[in-house]
């Protein structure tokens, strides 16, 4: 006989509802383990079932390490707002960021095959799906590992819709414990979050990218009856612009429209006595 006490123990193991956590207790004729492992397994069934709908709500999560010197962000995605905000969903969130933090995943691949209990990530995720009835996805995963002296530094915009990763290196010791240090390391990561660069540098920007901007100046010039001699002197200034736009090094700061964040970066570290650089950032914008 499935009773009701069987019935909320599984529960309370699963956070599934009572009435599939009966159904289970019924299959497995009773057994709390394998009414578990039947719930999962569903769970992955159904999972499979949703995973053409689109899920671009959720929550943008990160985690630093007590040192500053590794940090990830993570990108975690369900169907609805409604469910985005959900405590059982924000929690589920929490609990893979800190089980990735404390991973020594890399990649995507790598986090998805994390452990979580005795279930990888990408199973935990898909086991959701039963208790909550929405597609979700471990969307995007990121970790940086510090590599020269500095520190890693993190931002949540927005109660989870953007986040940022950031690296700022310097080469003394003891220039990470000074707060103009960390005080320029967070109004950069507020600087990306709200500016939405597409690189750190010209390099990082692609000749693709480069070249299909430049083919809508050439147009824009055209239809305004420019002389095609001119035209190509003009997409080159119209570029220098792009850049200045786009690149973070070349933005103007949202906070002093007058200096960028490259002559920033050189004042602060002027000003604490080291060679700041800025070495890689990440941005990830919920649904993008």
């Amino acid at each position: 006989m499935i009773t009701a006490s069987l019935v909320n123990e599984l529960r309370k193991k699963t956070n599934v509802g009572m009435m599939e956590c009966k159904k289970a207790l019924t299959e497995t004729n009773g057994d709390i383990d394998a009414a578990v492992t039947y719930l999962r397994e569903r769970g992955m069934m159904k999972a499979a079932a949703k995973a053409d709908r689109e899920a671009s709500e959720g929550i943008i999560a990160a985690r630093l390490s007590d040192d500053g010197k590794s940090g990830i962000l993570i990108e975690v995605n369900c169907e609805t707002d409604f469910v985005s905000r959900n405590d059982n969903y924000v929690a589920f969130v929490g609990q893979i960021a800190d089980t990735l933090a404390a991973s020594s995943a890399k990649t995507l691949e790598e986090a998805l095959a994390v452990q979580i209990g005795d279930i990888s990530v990408e199973d935990f995720v898909k086991a959701k799906t039963l208790e909550l009835g929405e597609n979700m996805r471990l969307r995007k995963f990121e970790r940086f590992d510090l590599q020269d002296g500095g520190a890693i530094a993190q931002y949540i915009h927005m109660g989870g819709k953007v986040g940022v990763l950031l690296e700022v290196s310097a080469t003394n010791g003891d220039t990470a414990s000074k707060e103009e240090f960390r005080d320029l390391v967070k109004d950069i990561t507020l600087h990306i979050a709200a500016a939405a660069p597409k690189g750190l540098s010209r390099d990082e920007i692609t000749a693709d990218i480069v070249e299909a901007e430049k083919n809508v100046y050439r147009a824009q010039l055209a239809a305004e009856g420019k002389p095609e001699a001119m035209i190509e002197k003009i997409v080159e200034g119209k570029i220098g612009k792009f850049f200045s736009e786009a690149v973070l090094l070349e933005q103007a700061f949202v906070k002093d429209p007058e200096t960028s964040i490259k002559k920033l970066v050189e004042a602060k570290g002027k000003e604490v006595g080291d060679t700041l650089v800025v070495k890689r950032f990440v941005r990830f914008g919920l649904g993008e």
